[in-house]
């Protein structure tokens, strides 16, 4: 009866080392700064145009702009992996023509005007790999001013005509027309 009892102890013993072992993951921590996708369609149940993965940052009572992102230097467009955008159709990006394909969105910020790069160089973490040879478009888009947005966001409009793609956070608003 006593070998019995240590057969099950020991089994038991083993079952429940297998299963926390097993269970036990080590998960991280939510991210301060989120990753979305946002999507251009054309109507509800068409397949998209144009679809971007990007980082939230969060405001957090900091100055963004000429502070936090400094003016004038490379900026990843968001917070830690690069921005994505992806064109399922030729596209003409502020006045040059893009390919089909998905390309990193880069920018250097400055008080009324900013440079917007694509890139094709791919799965880069920020603006640690970013490098002009793979630079694909580069456009001059105007800066304004509308409320303050707490986490940095990119959304579309039709217009029409074009489609406007605009980057807000803070006080600060980049829009780009593209024609796809």
């Amino acid at each position: 009866m006593k070998k019995r009892n240590i057969k099950i102890s020991i089994a038991i013993s083993f079952v429940f080392f297998i299963n926390t072992t097993v269970s036990a993951q080590d998960f991280p921590n939510l991210d301060q700064s989120p990753h979305d996708i946002v999507y251009f369609r054309i109507n509800k149940i068409s397949p998209p145009t144009i679809k971007v993965l990007y980082g939230r940052p969060q405001k957090k009572g900091r100055d963004v702009f000429g502070d936090l992102v400094p003016y004038h230097k490379i900026w990843g467009v968001g917070a830690n992996e690069a921005t994505e955008i992806k064109f399922y159709t030729d596209v003409i990006f502020g006045d040059q023509k893009v390919n089909v394909g998905t390309y990193v969105l880069y920018a250097i910020p400055d008080e009324k005007e900013w440079t917007l790069i694509l890139s094709s160089n791919l799965d880069v973490w920020g603006t640690k790999e970013y490098e002009p040879k793979y630079d694909v478009a580069r456009i001059k888009v105007k800066v304004s001013r509308a409320e303050s947005v707490e986490a940095f966001s990119i959304g579309f409009k039709d217009k029409k005509k074009y489609i406007k793609m605009t980057l807000a956070w803070d006080t600060t608003r980049i829009s780009v027309p593209i024609k796809a």
